[in-house]
C-alpha cells in the first residue's frame, strides 16, 4: 500500500563521516549558518498573484463560467503563458517548483562559497554543509565526467559478463537493489509497513523489469511509436558501451520486456489495496513462482533473514518467473547491460547525458531543451541529502507565522470534514461512527520534520560524481533495509521540506504538508482568506479525503487494512464513485484522438478533488463565523474560493507529456481538475448563476454525492 499524492507528478528522491546530525525541536524552524550567510540579494521571494491573492489578469471574462470554468478563471493566463523550453508542462506546481529550484541553487552556491573545508570540532550541520558543497561541485564538474566517460560502469558490465547460470542472474538482480546502475530486476523487493500490522515494517515483493513507463506501452497500439523508439534507444545505449550485436540484442530485450508486460498487473489492478496484500512464507513463494531462485535473490538484496513476505501481484509472480526461466542467458545479460547504462547515463559523459535526454526527455515528454546543469545539480544534491537541504531551506523560507496559519487552516478543514461525515445522508450510523473515529485519529505534519536525518555515514568526494551517486543510493537502501522487522518510525517523512507536494499516508493515517507547497498561489498568509481556502484549504481537504477515497476507506484510524463498512454503505459509495468515474471518462482530448482519462486509475484522486473543494468551501463558511463575506473586485467569497481552486490547477502540457500522463498518472490533467469536481457542487452553480443550457451544467440528480 502506497501513500497518495495530490500533485501531477511525485518526484522520486533517493537519499545519499562519525557525527550524527542535529535534532530539530518540534514546532521550531532551525536557524543555520548557511541561512545567516546568504545575502539578502540572494534570497528569492515568492511572487504574489495579485492584491488579494488571485490573478485577475489571468481570467477570460468573455467565457461564461458555466460553459468552461477553467477557461473563464485562467484562460488569460493560458493564452499569454508559454511552456518553458526545458519543461514538458507548466502550471502552478511547476512555477512553484521552479521557484524552489532557484532558491536551492542560490543556497547551494552560498554553501559552496563558505563550506569548502571542515572546521575544527564541526557541528553535524557544518559537516552536512561540507558534503552538500562537495556533491554540488561534483555534479558541476563536466570536464571530469567527460574524462571518465563510461569508465564508472565498467565494473558492473565486467561482472555481468561472468554470469552463466539462472541462480547467478537472480543474485545479480538482488544486488541491483540499492546499487546505482546495478542492473534491472524482474522483481522488486522493498521494506514498508505491513498493511494489517502497520506498526511493524515488513518485506514486500512486487513485479518489475520494464523500461517503459507502463505495461500498456508494450501492449496497446496507441503507444506503438513509443515502443519502436524505445527499441532504437536500447540499441543506441548498447552500441555506446560496445555491446555485441546492439541491433539484435535490442530487439530481444524489448521482446523480453513485452513478455514481462503481458504478465504484469495493470495500474488499476495495483490500486486495489486488499488484492495486493498477499502474505506468504518464502517457502510458499518458491512454490508459487518456481523457475526463479528466490533465496539467492533475497540474500543478495540483503533481505534474506526474514521468513515471509507480502506479495503484491500474486497471480503475476509465476508468469514472470516463467518468463525469466525461459529467457536465454545472453538476452538477460543484454537486458541488464542496457539498464546499467540507462540508469547511469545522466551521470556519465555528455554523450550519454544527451542520448538519455533525447529519448526520456525530448521524445517521451516533448521538452525541447534539457534543464540547465546547475538546476540538475541542485536536484541531484536534494536526492542525495534532501533533508540537509531542507533544514537550510526552511530556515530561510518558512517563518513561524506561516506554520501557525497553516495549522489553523488544517484545523478548520478537519472540522469541516468531521461535520460533513456527521450529516452525510447515505451513510449508516454504524459506518459513520467508525468514520468519525478514523477522523479523530488523523495525524498532521506541517512544514518540516521534528527529527532531521543523520547523514554522518555518507561518504562524499568532490571529484567523484558517479561514486557519490552510488554511495547515496546504497546509503538510502541500507537505511530502508535496516527497518525490516522493526517498529515503524511515526516521525519520519516521505518528502523533503522543500518539496512542492503533499500526501496522505494510509498506513499512518496522516496528512503531510511540506513547507514547499505552503506558498503562493496555494497559500499566502497575506492573501484573502477565500483564496487560501480555495487553494491550500482544498489541498488539505484533498489529502483528508484520501482517507475516505475508494482505497483509503479500506484502512481504519490506526492504519490497519480492514473492512469497517457495512455492505450496504459500501455499495452506495461504489455506485456514486462509478458515476463520478463515468464523468471523467466521457471527457475528450481533441489534441490526442482516442485518448481518455482512465477512471479506475484516477478514481482516488478524483474523489479526493471532490472532497477537497467541498471541505474547503465548508471550512471557509466556518471561518466567517456567520458574518457576511466581503466582496472584492466584484467577486463574492464563494466565487473567490472557486477561483482560488481553479488557479492552482491552471496547467499547460505538451502533447507527449499529456499522452504519458493519461497513461501512467493517477491524477487527471490540471485543466480538468480546475472544473470537473465543481460540477457536482450546488454552491458552484449558485455562486456563478449556472443554468441549464450552460455546457458544464449537470442537473441536481446527475451530481455525484459522496462526501
Amino acid at each position: 500500500m502506497k501513500s497518495s499524492s495530490i500533485a501531477l507528478n511525485l518526484a522520486v528522491l533517493t537519499t545519499l563521516c562519525g557525527l550524527s546530525s542535529a535534532r530539530g525541536q518540534p514546532g521550531t524552524a532551525p536557524a543555520t549558518m548557511a541561512a545567516d550567510a546568504l545575502a539578502d540579494s540572494d534570497t528569492v521571494v515568492a511572487p504574489s498573484e495579485g492584491p488579494w491573492g488571485f490573478d485577475l489578469s489571468g481570467m477570460d471574462r468573455g467565457v461564461k463560467p458555466g460553459d468552461d470554468f477553467a477557461e473563464y478563471a485562467t484562460g488569460g493566463w493560458m493564452k499569454r503563458t508559454k511552456i518553458p523550453a526545458d519543461r514538458s508542462r507548466y502550471g502552478a506546481f511547476d512555477a512553484l517548483r521552479e521557484l524552489s529550484d532557484v532558491r536551492i541553487v542560490k543556497l547551494l552556491e552560498s554553501i559552496q562559497r563558505s563550506a569548502t573545508t571542515l572546521p575544527t570540532q564541526a557541528s553535524p550541520e557544518a559537516v552536512d554543509r561540507v558534503k552538500l558543497a562537495a556533491l554540488f561541485a561534483s555534479y558541476l564538474d563536466v570536464a571530469e565526467a567527460d574524462r571518465k566517460d563510461a569508465t564508472p560502469i565498467q565494473p558492473m558490465l565486467t561482472a555481468l559478463k561472468s554470469i552463466s547460470t539462472p541462480r547467478d542472474m537472480a543474485m545479480f538482480m538482488g544486488h541491483a537493489h540499492g546499487a546505482l546502475a546495478g542492473g534491472g530486476s524482474v522483481f522488486s523487493a522493498y521494506v514498508e509497513p505491513d498493511a494489517k500490522h502497520p506498526d511493524i515494517n515488513a518485506l514486500g515483493i512486487s513485479q518489475g523489469g520494464l523500461g517503459l513507463p507502463d505495461r500498456d506501452y508494450y501492449l496497446v497500439p496507441i503507444y506503438a511509436e513509443q515502443k519502436a523508439k524505445y527499441q532504437e534507444y536500447v540499441q543506441q545505449m548498447l552500441d555506446m558501451i560496445g555491446w555485441g550485436d546492439p541491433a539484435g540484442s535490442a530487439e530481444k530485450v524489448v521482446a523480453f520486456e513485452t513478455k514481462l508486460a503481458e504478465a504484469h498487473w495493470s495500474r488499476a489492478q495495483n490500486r486495489e489495496v486488499e488484492k495486493t496484500y498477499n502474505p506468504m512464507t518464502i517457502d510458499q513463494l518458491v512454490e508459487l513462482a518456481p523457475g526463479f531462485d528466490w533465496r539467492a535473490f533475497l540474500d543478495a538484496a540483503g533481505l534474506g533473514a526474514v521468513g515471509q513476505a507480502i506479495v503484491a501481484q500474486n497471480t503475476a509472480m509465476p508468469k514472470i518467473a516463467r518468463v525469466f526461466a525461459d529467457t536465454p542467458m545472453p538476452v538477460l545479460a543484454a537486458w541488464q547491460a542496457y539498464h546499467i547504462v540507462n540508469d547511469a547515463a545522466p551521470l556519465l559523459s555528455q554523450r550519454f547525458v544527451d542520448a538519455s535526454f533525447a529519448f526520456h526527455g525530448k521524445f517521451m515528454t516533448g521538452a525541447p531543451q534539457q534543464r540547465d546543469r546547475v538546476k540538475r545539480a541542485a536536484a541531484f544534491v536534494q536526492g542525495a541529502m534532501g533533508e540537509a537541504v531542507g533544514r537550510e531551506y526552511v530556515a530561510l523560507y518558512f517563518p513561524p507565522e506561516a506554520k501557525a496559519k497553516a495549522d489553523e487552516l488544517v484545523s478548520d478543514v478537519k472540522a469541516a470534514m468531521k461535520a460533513r461525515i456527521e450529516r452525510v445522508e447515505w451513510m449508516s450510523p454504524a459506518t459513520k461512527e467508525k468514520a468519525l473515529v478514523k477522523m479523530s485519529k488523523f495525524g498532521v505534519k506541517i512544514g518540516y520534520p521534528v527529527q532531521w536525518r543523520d547523514y554522518s555515514r555518507l561518504i562524499v568526494d568532490r571529484q567523484d560524481l558517479f561514486g557519490n551517486a552510488a554511495r547515496a543510493s546504497r546509503f538510502e537502501y541500507e537505511r530502508e533495509a535496516a527497518k525490516l522487522g522493526q517498529k515503524v518510525d511515526k516521525l519520519e517523512w516521505e518528502m523533503t521540506p522543500q518539496t512542492v507536494n503533499a500526501y496522505y499516508n494510509a498506513l499512518k493515517n496522516e496528512i503531510v504538508f511540506p513547507a514547499g507547497i505552503l506558498q503562493p498561489p496555494f497559500f499566502d498568509p497575506k492573501a484573502d482568506a477565500a483564496i487560501n481556502y480555495g487553494g491550500i484549504g482544498a489541498v488539505i481537504g484533498h489529502e483528508i479525503t484520501h482517507g475516505f477515497d475508494d482505497q483509503g476507506r479500506k484502512s481504519d484510524g490506526d492504519g490497519v487494512l480492514t473492512d469497517w463498512w457495512t455492505p450496504d454503505d459500501a455499495k452506495k459509495f461504489e455506485s456514486e464513485a462509478k458515476k463520478l468515474g463515468a464523468r471523467y471518462e466521457a471527457l475528450e482530448f481533441p489534441r490526442l484522438p482516442g485518448s481518455h482519462i482512465n477512471a479506475k486509475t484516477t478514481m482516488g484522486e478524483n474523489i479526493a478533488d471532490l472532497g477537497g473543494i467541498l471541505n474547503a468551501i465548508d471550512a471557509y463558511h466556518m471561518h466567517l463565523h456567520g458574518q457576511p463575506a466581503p466582496v472584492l473586485d466584484g467577486f463574492t467569497g464563494d466565487q473567490r474560493v472557486f477561483l482560488g481552486w481553479a488557479q492552482v490547477w491552471r496547467t499547460l502540457s505538451r502533447d507527449a507529456a499529456l499522452k504519458q500522463q493519461l497513461a501512467i498518472d493517477p491524477h487527471s490533467p490540471g485543466a480538468v481538475r480546475a472544473f470537473a469536481p465543481l460540477r457536482n457542487l450546488d454552491l458552484w452553480y449558485e455562486a456563478f448563476d449556472i443554468k441549464p443550457g450552460d455546457k458544464q451544467y449537470l442537473s441536481p440528480e446527475q451530481r455525484v454525492r459522496i462526501w
